[in-house]
């Protein structure tokens, strides 16, 4: 493969405009990110800790293997959200337990006693795909107080699939962890109940379907936390423990003792040993834009992310808006699609054509979003383009091998489906904070709302009202404006997380590891392709 030789210039004006930017957006990123990690903050943190408890963070610290990587995903749902807290009051993420890697999730029960809200919910949901789909052992460090209850109508039925989904991965033969610290209270009991392995903490595990006032409302039966649901009474009467642990430490120390007689092997290591880019990935805050509307070489990026900066183009001169070749990763092989512009019929076809062959050889897919949408016009509906991104979202659609998407800058209309957003199921879809995501940009929409208007209006023979319809462009400006935000979509739960540019490749990395647990099969079976 050749070394991608960079045309960079840091000295440049530009380029120093852009990395200003970038660290500004990245000082809005750190400030959320320190938000979701304060709980439910000083008082409550200090009560947790006054009970002789761990804080969720330190479980998870405790639980990984030292000095090993810990990829949080979706770290920022229900940011700005009133009621929700950053994180959605769940702490999720990959790491290594016992030389295993594992799907982790802990309760934030500093935050309403670890209570589960409607976003909360959404995220835990999420992350349950994401081991399902990569084959990882799921392990859930448990306290909880159960349903947000003055949200319960948004948790109800979505947190009755998620106790099913639990079921279902055990016939998969998928294991789930269980290790329960607090509260696990109503529907918070259940997760405990179908999970394979259970761990409880003596004298702090309390699992019951319904509280001592509960069941005297209920009952009239007169009982107590810990005779009701205790972990020993569940250790040794009711059968739901299957290990009693001394203290949280025990309790954790348990969980990585069942993870190594687990016999977990992966389906497929790296293709090559890995190497560093021979390009400071610093440099790619100034390499791109941090306005969307200004374009900048995708092949810049790539040269920041790839092994040696090394990279294979294939095609180079046929449909030049879509970048297409192979490159390593952290020493795994990759295939690599990514906008230089707008998509046209060529850049289209030679996408499907490219990804048609990454799923022949089970080559993994890198997407790296830079896109406005297709090209519109007279002459490309004419000569199909409607027909080839057909063919472009058909091949992402049907495309069997693992897709990792990264939104380097805009993702706009029919652009986002034809470069595998959400709605196409990538394994992993990581976000820069300059992103901006929307059916079309502001000013854009605004402009054909007017272009109706003033057809209608014509048409009616009525006058138009230029000073409503500037306020109404105005109103719409801002709300496209906000909704396109990349922290906007990121608490929606839209991506699994906006990344430090320049953590962009760490990231890749523990997702091409976690995606190669689960054995890559290649196929050449796509839809119907109108020719």
């Amino acid at each position: 493969m050749e070394v991608i030789k960079s045309q960079v210039r840091p000295r440049s004006d530009a380029f120093q405009q852009n990395r200003a930017r970038f660290l500004e957006a990245i000082a809005r990123l750190d400030a959320a990110l320190a938000e979701s990690r304060l709980g439910g903050g000083d008082k409550y943190i200090e009560r947790h800790r006054a009970k002789g408890k761990l804080l969720p963070r330190e479980r998870i610290e405790l639980l990984l293997d030292p000095g090993s990587h810990f990829l949080e995903l979706l770290p920022l749902v229900g940011h700005g959200m009133r009621g929700v807290g950053t994180g959605g009051g769940l702490i999720g993420g990959i790491g290594l337990v016992n030389g295993v890697e594992c799907l982790v999730t802990a309760n934030e029960s500093t935050l309403k006693g670890g209570a589960i809200n409607e976003w909360g919910l959404k995220k835990s949901r999420r992350l349950a795909q994401i081991a399902d789909e990569n084959h990882l052992p799921a392990i859930a460090l448990t306290e909880s107080a159960g349903a947000d209850l003055p949200n319960q109508a948004q948790i109800f039925v979505p947190g009755g699939e998620s106790f099913r989904d639990i079921t279902r991965r055990s016939k998969a033969r998928l294991p789930s962890i269980c290790v329960v610290f607090g509260n696990a209270t109503a529907g918070g009991a259940y997760v405990p109940g179908m999970s394979d392995y259970v761990i409880m903490v003596d004298g702090g595990a309390k699992v019951f379907l319904a509280g001592p006032p509960l069941v005297k409302m209920a009952t009239g039966e007169v009982t107590d936390d810990e005779s009701l649901g205790g972990a020993a009474m569940h250790s040794r009467l009711s059968g739901v423990s299957d290990y009693l642990a001394r203290d949280e430490s025990h309790a954790i120390a348990l969980a990585r003792q069942i993870v190594g007689h687990l016999k977990w092997h992966k389906a497929h290591g790296p293709d090559q040993r890995a190497e560093p880019p021979r390009y400071d990935p610093d440099e790619l805050l100034g390499v791109v834009s941090a306005d969307v509307r200004v374009p900048f070489d995708q092949r810049e990026v790539i040269a920041r992310l790839v092994d040696g900066s090394r990279f294979s183009e294939f095609k180079r001169d046929y449909g030049p808006t879509l970048v297409t070749g192979f490159a390593h990763v952290h020493g795994h092989l990759v295939g690599i699609l990514a906008n230089n512009g707008i998509l046209f019929s060529e850049s289209s076809e030679k996408g499907a054509q490219f990804i048609q062959l990454a799923n022949q050889r089970a080559i993994p897919l890198l997407f790296l979003q830079n896109i406005t949408g297709f090209m519109v016009g007279r002459a490309y509906e004419e000569g199909g383009i409607i027909k080839n991104g057909a063919k472009l979202i058909n091949a992402v659609s049907n495309s069997s091998v693992p897709i990792f998407t990264v939104m380097t800058g805009a993702s706009y209309g029919a652009g986002n489906y034809g470069m595998a957003g959400r709605a196409y199921q990538p394994r992993f879809i990581f976000t820069w904070p300059n992103h901006k995501i929307a059916v079309m940009g502001g000013e854009q929409l605004a402009g054909v709302l007017e272009i109706i208007k003033r057809e209608a209006a014509e048409k009616s023979g009525e006058t138009l009202d230029e000073k409503g319809l500037a306020t109404t462009k105005q109103i719409i400006r801002a709300q496209i404006e906000k909704e396109s935000d990349a922290f906007f979509a990121t608490a929606r739960a839209w991506d699994d997380g906006i990344l430090d540019p320049r953590d962009t490749r760490h990231a890749l990395g523990v997702a091409l590891s976690a995606a190669f647990t689960r054995p890559i099969e290649p196929t050449t079976a796509f839809g119907v392709f109108r020719h």
